[in-house]
Order: C-alpha cells, then structure tokens, then sequence
C-alpha cells in the first residue's frame, strides 16, 4: 500500500513537468530530459567537447538507469550532484567501463553540468553535477558535458545537504528525441 501511494505521489509531481514543452531549437537527439520530483530540467548535451561522455548519458538514460535516483549531494553555492544509480548514495557507477577526460577550456558557470570523478581524471562513469554558480577551481579539472536550457528554477529548488536527508530524486530520465 505505501509504494502504491509513493508511486501515485511520484506522479503527482510529475504529471506538471511532463506537459510542459520542449525548448524551441533544441536538438533532441543531443538533450536530455530530466523529470524531478520539483519539476522539469532540460539539458543541452555538448557532444562538440565531450561526444563520450554525451553518449554515455544518453546510454545511461536510455537503459533507464538515471530512474529514482537521488540528487545525493547538493551544496548551496556550488553544484547538485547526481547519477548513482547503483548505490544511490555517490559511491557507485553503472556497469559501463569508466571515461577518459575529455577536458575543454568552457568554465563552469551556473547552469553549467559536468562529469563527476575522483581525483583520477579518467574514472568519470555516470554521475553528473549542475552548477548553481560559479566554479572556477574545477575549469580545466573536469569534463562539461552540457548546460542546462529549461529547469535552473527547478535546480534551484533541489533540496540541500551533504549527504542529502529524504533527498530529492530524478524521477524520469530520457534522451529528449524519445519523450512522447
């Protein structure tokens, strides 16, 4: 009975995000849409600086392992990160072999998504951050896969902390040219 209800909430919340339209212009084979329990976000993929790094998220989107999946550490001023999709906490990755940097010299800005990693510059898998403004100290040091085009209000309203309690989730992930 509870996750019949926890679905039905699910729901809920993003039943308004899903009938709100796509932006115009957008390439909807290199976007992703990104259905939160706060509403909608909308990612223009950069395959011209990062073709890897873009197709592993379409990949990851398409095999629906971007579902339910916590933004599990959101700090204000900096970045919400997400994308763990094995342990839902940051401390896993898909079953995918991890990415080679694909460095650029665009900066991180607000709006701004990067590839998270450790410190080996090569083990980028599947998780991804959104920038809430600047973050010059990661220029040059981590791979931009893309800049959000509709939805910072809604990266704005994801619940903080580190880690995050009863954290907010991507509900429904998708590749933009398959959203129906």
């Amino acid at each position: 009975m509870i996750r019949i209800l926890a679905v039905l909430a699910a729901l809920f919340f993003v039943a308004p995000a899903i009938a709100q339209p796509l932006p115009a212009n957008l390439d909807k084979a290199n976007a992703i849409v990104i259905d939160t329990t706060k509403g909608r976000i909308v990612i223009k993929l950069r395959t011209d600086l990062a073709p890897q790094h873009a197709e592993r998220i379409k990949l990851l989107a398409r095999e629906g392992y971007y579902n339910n999946v916590p933004f599990h550490r959101v700090i204000e001023g900096f970045m919400a990160q997400t994308g763990d999709g094995k342990n839902f906490n940051g401390t896993g990755g898909s079953k995918h072999p991890n990415l080679a940097a694909e460095f650029s010299s665009v900066p991180f800005k607000r709006g701004i998504v990067g590839m998270a990693r450790t410190s080996d510059p090569n083990s980028a898998n599947s998780q991804f951050f959104i920038m809430f403004a600047e973050g010059a100290s990661l220029n040059n040091k981590y791979t931009v896969i893309g800049e959000v085009v509709s939805g910072m209000d809604v990266v704005d309203k994801i619940k903080r902390g580190e880690p995050v309690a009863d954290p907010d989730k991507m509900v429904k992930v998708q590749v933009a040219s398959d959203v129906k």
